[in-house]
């Protein structure tokens, strides 16, 4: 199916409200079955790295000094590098011009596409952005502050849970100015290879508009790294134009509170956007940026970190897969499940908590109904492995056993 444009209405795909705010009207007034475990989180739970107080203790004086909009130079060299060592990039991102500060990724998704649609300059009362369905709902804020008409592509299990780039025809293309995509994806967790980040380069630099990279699970994942977007086009040997990729701490070192990510990757858009943060942003804080210089030299944190996942990712596996087959994602620390078999997503997680007192989040409600009514997410439940191991099993062996009783 093509994408298409529909008649626009500012808003039409943002939220009356947040996922866990549905959730929460839900399951008003319903009592769980069994003493209850919450698995909806989305937010790290495992330990902040051991260094982070000690950090913030040896920079605290620098909370009385306003930051530079562009960070510090030893921020700014520290994204360089781990980028550098994350993806081969042979030195090609200069830390002038080519990283940015962000208090956490989210704000700079949020507001990305305004810089995108003002640089551009497409002369359209209502450019496109494009956005993966289901989605990090930031996604949609963006494309509403834009004032732009926000296009759903539907994630599904035959592309990778990826943006189907074949329903792209060019008139809709010449109208984007921003297309956002997260790798591994979110909140299914499967990454974008080399050969899907060149094509979609390609668009962009056809076309005329920036690519929105969310890579806030790189550092998450089982077994292989996912290629990044800076990696793809590095390897196409023509630089980073019409490429913003954004990442934090907020995974990689369960730093979610610290709220300190980094843009990197165009360097003309990032100057350009760094005069206009200037006058609008909030800069990111002295201390947190020392933290921020410290966890991107460590690897160590985050090599435990992903092995904690991955211990509960094998819990998963054990007790899920007789009865849904094969549940692991290559990225993340969710579980997208299917349950279309038994009923909708909703109706199931009305089921797991009044029966056996295991709280998920339907995966319609991290969706956006389409023109036509259907929902990619509505079969799907998403179950956060972020809790303690002990928890985790206890959820997944209460959820086995239920679906057992059902077959």
């Amino acid at each position: 199916m093509t994408a298409s444009l529909q008649a626009y209405k500012r808003g039409a795909v943002l939220p009356s409200s947040n996922p866990f705010q549905r959730l929460a009207e839900l399951l008003d007034g319903e009592t769980p079955g069994l003493d209850p475990i919450i698995m909806t989180i989305g937010e790290p739970q495992h330990a902040i790295p051991e260094f982070t107080a000690g950090v913030l203790a040896e920079n605290i004086g620098d909370f009385r000094r306003y930051p530079p909009i562009k960070g510090s130079q030893d921020f700014r060299n520290a994204v360089a590098g781990w980028l550098d060592r994350r993806y081969s990039l042979d030195g090609m991102i200069d830390p002038e011009d080519g990283v940015l500060p962000l208090n956490g990724s989210r704000e700079g998704l949020s507001f990305g596409a305004i810089a995108a649609r003002d640089q551009l300059d497409k002369g359209l009362d209502h450019p496109v952005v494009i956005l993966p369905n289901p989605f990090y709902q930031t996604y949609a804020a963006a494309a509403h502050v834009a004032d732009a008409q926000a296009v759903l592509l539907d994630a599904v299990p035959g592309n990778n849970f990826l943006p189907d780039l074949d329903s792209l025809d060019s008139g809709l293309l010449d109208e984007t100015v921003a297309f956002y995509v997260a790798s591994p994806t979110n909140p299914e967790g499967y990454p974008a290879s080399v050969d899907y980040w060149q094509r979609l380069i390609r668009l962009a630099r056809k076309h005329r508009f920036f690519i929105f990279a969310d890579e806030c699970y790189s550092e998450i994942y089982r077994s292989a790294p996912p290629p990044g977007i800076l990696e793809a086009a590095k390897a196409m040997g023509t630089g980073f134009d019409n490429i913003i990729v954004l990442n934090s701490l907020s995974k990689r070192s369960n730093l979610a509170g610290l709220r300190c990510g980094f843009a990197a990757g165009d360097p003309a858009f990032l100057s350009k956007w760094a005069k206009f943060r200037g006058l609008a942003a909030p800069q990111v804080s002295l201390p947190a940026q020392a933290v921020a210089v410290r966890a991107y030299q460590d690897e160590a944190h985050v090599i435990e970190n992903r092995r904690l996942y991955n211990e509960k990712f094998e819990v998963a596996e054990r007790l899920l897969a007789p009865q849904m087959g094969p549940v692991t994602p290559e990225g993340g620390f969710f579980l997208w499940l299917d349950v279309g078999r038994w009923a909708d997503g909703v109706t199931i997680t009305k089921r797991l908590w009044h029966e056996i007192g295991v709280k998920v989040v339907p995966g319609g409600f991290l969706a956006s109904d389409q023109s036509d009514g259907t929902n990619p997410g509505r079969s799907f439940i998403r179950v956060g492995l972020t809790a303690p191991l002990q928890q985790t099993e206890a959820a997944l062996e209460r959820m086995a056993n239920w679906l057992g009783e059902q077959a």
